[in-house]
């Protein structure tokens, strides 16, 4: 309702009140004003489902500690959010409002630091990584490879938080392209984004030997090898990172279902990982591969916008559906699929649109 408005009284709060903690945020807070609404919109709609709420808090709490101390920090924010929720209900903030959400706000802290405390006692706050491979697949799409000096555990299609010595303070989340491996290497997939402070650095400023901090992993992108059915991915631009970590993931396993992979991008210098991905289904006999560009009249291959192709291209019902790429594609795609009676407990999305810069 309030827009920005919200978010920028709640930091500017803090900071008048604590401002020892400016330090701990990049100069330009435009993105940590959209995360803030994020997070406090994801916490209201889980508010009824208390399981899904406590996994969400508990990942973040498990994310912040790549920031610092979390238990110092939470009472400064508990008392800035407040203030801000009184400021912006004005004549509606009423004392008992304030206790509910004093209350709320408390549960909030005590599982975000208690998963944090947790976690320091098996894994540190984050990662050092050293690029050992860097490829630009397009003037502004890149991959690249990089190195722990010890195990980063994760599941794929999880995402990490992401900090490079070039630009200190701003971190993004990128999805890990590839499952685990044993030499601690991990892939991943970038793409530059219109005033995006990081992504202009991991695209076309990032040389072999450079160094990048990794946060915990995040999210419930992840596959079920136990449902038994069979397998839909949709991937559209560098969404195709967490896709391409699952894929590797079923061809581990004994009898890998059937999978059937549509990539898409505008126009064809967009199918920037279409090469490896053919060298896929050569290994891969249960794999399909389907590539579609939407903007390119002359393209030789599927063209259309990627929803269109999905759904064109057979019955998915019978399927778990995993579909990740810019807001706008994840939802028509899942709309389709709805529509076209795939449960919707079989489709499981994974949207980059709010972090992309």
């Amino acid at each position: 309702m309030h827009g920005d408005a919200m978010p920028l009284f709640f930091f500017s709060d803090l900071f008048l009140r604590h401002p020892e903690c400016r330090d701990l945020f990049p100069v330009s807070m435009a993105v940590m004003r959209d995360r803030f609404l994020h997070a406090l919109a994801s916490i209201v709609a889980q508010v009824d489902d208390l399981d899904a709420l406590r996994g969400y808090l508990r990942n973040l709490g498990r994310d912040h500690r790549k920031f610092g101390t979390l238990a110092e920090h939470c009472p400064a924010v508990g008392v800035s959010l407040l203030a801000t929720l009184a400021h912006f209900s004005a004549e509606n903030w009423t004392a008992g409002l304030a206790a509910d959400w004093k209350d709320a706000y408390d549960m909030v802290a005590e599982i975000m630091i208690s998963a944090a405390e947790e976690d320091a006692l098996r894994r540190p706050p984050f990662w050092e990584a050293t690029v050992v491979a860097h490829e630009l697949r397009r003037f502004d799409i890149a991959t690249f490879r990089v190195a722990t000096g010890e195990p980063l555990p994760y599941l794929p299609g999880q995402s990490v938080g992401m900090e490079s010595t070039a630009r200190p303070r701003i971190w993004r989340y990128y999805s890990m392209a590839n499952a685990p491996r044993a030499d601690h290497t991990l892939d991943f997939h970038v793409r530059m984004i219109d005033g995006g402070a990081l992504s202009m650095v991991l695209t076309r400023g990032l040389a072999v030997g450079a160094k990048l901090r990794l946060g915990a992993p995040v999210g419930t992108f992840t596959f079920d090898a136990g449902t038994g059915r069979d397998v839909l991915l949709v991937a559209g631009g560098t969404g195709l990172a967490p896709v391409k970590a699952i894929v590797e993931q079923i061809s581990a396993l004994p009898d890998p279902p059937r999978v059937c992979l549509y990539v898409g991008a505008r126009t064809g210098d967009g199918l920037y990982d279409l090469t490896d991905l053919e060298k896929m289904t050569t290994g891969f006999p249960w794999l399909t591969v389907v590539a579609a560009v939407s903007d390119e009249p002359g393209y030789q291959g599927e063209r259309g916008p990627l929803p269109d192709v999905v759904a064109r291209g057979g019955n998915w019902r019978a399927h778990e559906a995993y579909v990740a790429g810019s807001t706008a594609m994840v939802e028509a795609v899942v709309s389709r699929l709805t529509m076209a009676g795939v449960p919707v407990g079989q489709i499981h999305s994974e949207d980059f649109g709010w972090s992309e810069v």
